[in-house]
């Protein structure tokens, strides 16, 4: 039986690209007195669900901030233990993307991941690469610090190779030198547990995304509550710097 709330959402008006800050599986394991780890195995089925829900819709984009560079400073076993959940969460859902004509994509700097997990990432990545659904957007070792870093990077090279000069760097440009480039910029960030930043996530594609937080510790987020987030961002009018009376001319 299809949620209220699936029924207020317009298909006319979706976002094209969300992106979601999942915060809270720690806390939310500790409320139950249990192991950090149960929230984050809790947290991929989460993940599952909303994922399908995002498919179902017809959503073009899907990024989900997984794990950043700074959680490379958790407890050592913390990490081993996340990157172990990684590749068996990797191997068991490829079925399921396939089965749901979805595309796992990726942002960040795989380099720093253990051998066999970027290797069964890859190897996802590869075998979901013909499907033409939804793109999901897995941000692994990613902050958009690291990313702005390597731009500049990659812009001082082609620099000293004579392939730019400093009249060519545009926002276009900058744009096409993250990693993002072949994406849209998200329409609709969502971040779960309360905190209210965006924790060094997609800063330069989040200029004018439409922000949308809730107390709700990621293990606890429904899809009722992905809908709701969906409608209230429907709601809202989008002017990207310009009036109102403007857009509604642009419209009309």
């Amino acid at each position: 039986m299809e949620s209220e709330s699936k029924k207020l959402i317009s298909k006319d008006r979706l976002p094209r690209h969300i992106a979601i800050i999942m915060d809270g599986n720690g806390r939310w394991a500790k409320r139950q007195g249990l192991a950090r780890m149960f929230g984050h195995k809790k947290g991929v089925e989460v993940v599952h669900a909303i994922t399908e829900a995002a498919a179902e819709l017809g959503i073009e984009y899907l990024t989900l901030y997984t794990f950043s560079t700074e959680n490379w400073n958790r407890p050592k076993e913390e990490v081993d233990a996340l990157m172990s959940l990684l590749v068996d969460t990797i191997v068991k859902e490829t079925p399921t993307l396939m089965k749901n004509n979805v595309r796992l994509l990726t942002i960040g700097d795989l380099d720093r991941l253990p051998a066999v997990t970027r290797d069964k990432f890859i190897g996802c990545i590869e075998q979901t690469a013909a499907n033409t659904g939804l793109k999901l957007v897995i941000a692994l070792s990613y902050s958009a610090r690291w990313e702005i870093t390597n731009a500049v990077k990659n812009a001082v090279k082609l620099a000293q190779n004579g392939q730019l000069e400093a009249e060519d760097v545009n926002e276009e440009l900058v744009s096409n030198l993250m990693t993002t480039k072949a994406m849209p910029d998200p329409d609709l960030l969502i971040r779960t547990s309360g905190e209210l930043r965006i924790s060094n996530f997609l800063l330069w594609q989040l200029a004018y995304s439409e922000l949308y937080f809730t107390d709700c510790l990621w293990p606890e987020f429904s899809v009722d509550e992905f809908y709701k987030a969906i409608i209230d961002y429907q709601h809202r009018e989008r002017r990207f710097g310009k009036t109102s009376e403007q857009m509604q001319t642009k419209t009309s």
